[in-house]
């Protein structure tokens, strides 16, 4: 295929002419279907009816905090001054951007107890990523080269050993006791026998167990008396926000998802925003640039020599920190509503629960709890076709198989924002599915029945993945 200007000079004054695309001349005219705008139109609202989606009903996606974002955020984040801004706009013709910024970043070091947070970090790994670099510059800068471990729980987030990874460090891993929390004795064998070549743990509290870790204080006294310093994976904070906050648990460096805890929607995997705080000690080397204001005007500042440099292009997905700026504000001080109506609602599902599904740790959980489908694959049905036959609900089925170490794990997180009768309706098809089991096992291999996509094959769709489609000539 050669270029349109080697096939004809002229044509670097012309415009290019239907059935080219780009700068190549096709062989053949592009086969897209001949539509008119209102079919096109009814095309798509058919797909977007297709689709599952927090106005239409409840999702339970534990880890993920699918919840509502109200309408205001959507409204706010969409006004002409914040949309038409660019990101390389002088200082001096982006005030308001900045200052929202800056009052963002106050606002996320009350939550967070921290002494100064940067709101560069585009998604929640991308902020562990970006932390555990500040970790690694803080020794480095400190002349202890040798820091390059860190303990991960064997309850931690998944993406928590690869951002340790991915700067360097060797993972070491701490297991849980019979209470879900760390494993006390093990963890205490781990300082004694690494010591001084541990640089942090990464920990999120409560953890994946939905299980606030009873010994945190006494975990933070041992790693600070080894001149270690501890993460904070605030995914979870949607549990604790306004009751306590990582400084408190004594952590020296913790990331945020904007996303998850304020509100922005998070379907398929974006947009997100993962802000990192540090105490004191740790502020100089935070990217850059830094938002400041000099009493005037609010300006990026770059001259942070110590700084790990920049992690992004830009300065974030501004969007995501308008909409939790607007949610913060709405809140203020009822932020801790939040996480005692999130607390409440998990407790009260998991206690109406626990007589149908196997409870591993049957004890009060935070926003989240994991249960397990042990009883029910005794019976031929395993935790994947229980969440097939939860799409024929009203319900988007909950994280599955994750933790790892719960067998057949359902985490189910049902946030702040659903009614009792939303919650009473999703407990009552819990109970039913489990009573479907019991009476007649063979039917769940047909499910789903009522989804646009019926029973897909994951082995096959893995092992043959396609995703072009071509249209018929």
């Amino acid at each position: 295929m050669k270029t349109i200007f080697e096939k004809d000079k002229s044509l670097h004054s012309k415009p290019l002419y239907k059935g080219d695309i780009g700068f190549c001349e096709r062989k053949s005219p592009l086969n897209l279907p001949d539509m008119s705008e209102l079919e096109v139109m009814r095309h798509f609202k058919e797909l977007s009816d297709r689709n599952f989606c927090i106005e239409k009903g409840f999702y339970p996606l534990g880890s993920c905090t699918m919840k509502y974002n109200p309408r205001v955020n959507e409204q706010v984040s969409r006004f002409d001054g914040f949309i038409n801004l660019h990101p390389l706009q002088d200082d001096t013709d982006c005030q308001g951007a900045l200052e929202i910024m800056y009052d963002l970043s106050r606002m996320l070091k009350i939550i967070t107890g921290m002494h100064t947070v940067t709101l560069q970090p585009c998604a929640g790994a991308h902020g562990e990523f970006c932390a555990m670099g500040v970790v690694k510059k803080y020794f480095l800068h400190n002349g202890e080269n040798d820091r390059k471990k860190v303990i991960i729980p064997d309850n931690a987030h998944g993406t928590n050993p690869m951002s340790a990874k991915m700067n360097g460090f060797e993972c070491i891993e701490v297991k849980s006791d019979e209470r879900g929390g760390v494993d006390i004795e093990e963890l205490e064998n781990i300082i004694n026998e690494h010591g001084c070549t541990i640089a942090a743990i990464m920990m999120t509290n409560p953890n994946t167990l939905g299980l606030y870790d009873e010994n945190i204080l006494k975990i933070s006294d041992m790693l600070h008396k080894n001149g270690s310093l501890l993460y904070y994976d605030g995914a979870n904070l949607n549990a604790v926000m306004g009751h306590t906050n990582p400084a408190l648990m004594g952590f020296d460096i913790v990331h945020l998802n904007l996303h998850k805890t304020f509100s922005t929607p998070h379907g398929a995997g974006g947009p997100g925003a993962g802000p990192v705080g540090v105490v004191e000690k740790l502020k100089d080397f935070l990217p850059v640039p830094q938002i400041e204001f000099d009493g005037e005007k609010y300006f990026r500042n770059y001259d942070k020599p110590l700084s790990i440099g920049k992690v992004s292009a830009f300065y974030g997905n501004f969007s995501v920190l308008v909409r939790a700026y607007t949610y913060i504000l709405m809140l203020s001080k009822n932020l801790k509503d939040v996480s005692s109506d999130a607390v409440l609602c998990a407790n009260y599902i998991k206690e109406k629960l626990k007589k149908h599904y196997k409870l591993p740790y049957d004890k009060p959980c935070m926003h989240e709890f994991v249960l397990s489908g042990d009883l029910q694959k005794e019976k031929g049905v395993n935790t994947l076709e229980i969440a097939k036959r939860l799409m024929d609900s009203n319900c988007h089925p909950p994280t599955v198989y994750f933790p790892l170490i719960v067998h057949e794990a359902m985490m189910i997180e049902p946030t702040e924002s659903e009614s009792k009768e939303v919650l009473d309706s999703f407990i009552d098809t819990m109970i039913e599915i489990a009573r479907e089991v019991e009476q007649d096992a063979s039917k769940f291999k047909q499910y789903p029945l009522n989804t646009p996509v019926l029973r897909a094959d994951e082995t096959l769709a893995a092992r043959h993945l396609n995703i072009k489609y071509e249209f018929n000539d």
